[in-house]
């Protein structure tokens, strides 16, 4: 081998040697360690702690009532759009609500949607009865307060309005809501004729807690124009 030769390899041998020196440097298991710092279990807490069980059980609680009230929405709903709302066989589907402190009962077939918290402009006139006017589905409604129209003091608030069925259209108000019942036909006591204040009462729903009148809509809407003729009347003379 030439001198020459002999000094090209050595130099290829020297190269090598650098290269691998190199590469292992690079593999350095301290800057593994430097990474696996990065990765600090510490920071790994931190980020459970922001994830705290308590508020994801709070989150929770909100979604579910938020899911159960629109069912029940979406339940109400149904029943009004239903058309002519078909009950099922051999029963009646009633509201549950409370009138100037007493209990009655409303049937759904006589009512168009029950709202709650609806906006009522207040309008000046000389009968108690008429909260003011509303808004359903782009027509002007006038409200009466069905507490006052049987003759009980007119409440501050009432926050539930149920929108008659039928002509002319009025909405009624009543300040609470103690829910839906479906009750079997046979047990409902029909009456045929009115009772009760001004005669807006027909039938009565025996139930476990006590018995409900069962609130005739028809009948306080007759009420309502008798009252309000009687206004009219008063003011002409």
């Amino acid at each position: 081998m030439s001198t020459t030769e002999a000094a090209i390899q050595k130099a290829d041998r020297g190269a090598n040697e650098s290269a691998n020196e190199s590469a292992d440097a690079s593999a350095d298991p301290s800057a593994n360690g430097s990474a696996d710092a990065s990765a600090d279990p510490s920071a790994s807490g931190s980020a459970d702690a922001s994830a705290d069980p308590s508020a994801n059980g709070s989150a929770d609680r909100k979604a579910d009532l938020r899911q159960r009230l629109a069912q029940l929405r979406d339940s109400f709903d149904r029943s009004f759009a239903d058309p002519h709302r078909e009950q099922v066989a051999g029963f009646d589907d009633l509201l549950a609500i409370r009138v100037g402190g007493h209990r009655y009962a409303l049937r759904l077939t006589q009512a168009a949607g029950l709202f709650p918290d609806r906006p009522v402009t207040r309008l000046p006139g000389p009968l108690p009865a008429l909260r003011g006017v509303a808004s359903f589905r782009g027509s002007i409604v006038p409200v009466y307060d069905l507490g006052a129209v049987f003759g009980h003091p007119l409440p501050a608030t009432a926050r539930w309005l149920v929108l008659a069925a039928g002509e002319p259209p009025v909405a009624l108000a009543f300040e609470e809501l103690d829910g839906h019942l479906r009750v079997p036909r046979e047990v409902i006591v029909e009456e045929s004729t009115g009772h009760g204040p001004r005669g807006c009462l027909r039938g009565i729903v025996p139930l476990d807690g006590g018995a409900r009148p069962i609130i005739d809509v028809p009948a306080v809407r007759a009420a309502i124009q008798r009252l309000t003729g009687t206004i009219a009347g008063d003011g002409e003379r």
